[in-house]
């Protein structure tokens, strides 16, 4: 019983863990980014830089 009590609270604390910032804390660092996100620059761990596209700036 306690084995079962320690894995949900493990699984929890694995859910809760905070993911890499990136671009000035707007982007999440991922290796898939998500429909709403794209893709901006490389992260320090080699993945993805993940962005809403509001936060890109516009190339003139």
């Amino acid at each position: 019983m306690k084995f079962l009590l320690i894995l949900t609270v493990a699984l929890l604390l694995a859910q809760l863990t905070p993911a890499m910032k990136c671009w000035s804390a707007l982007g999440r660092c991922r290796t898939t980014c998500q429909e709403s996100e794209v893709f901006h620059i490389l992260c320090r761990d080699a993945t993805m830089c993940c962005v809403h596209p509001k936060y890109i700036p516009i190339k003139t």
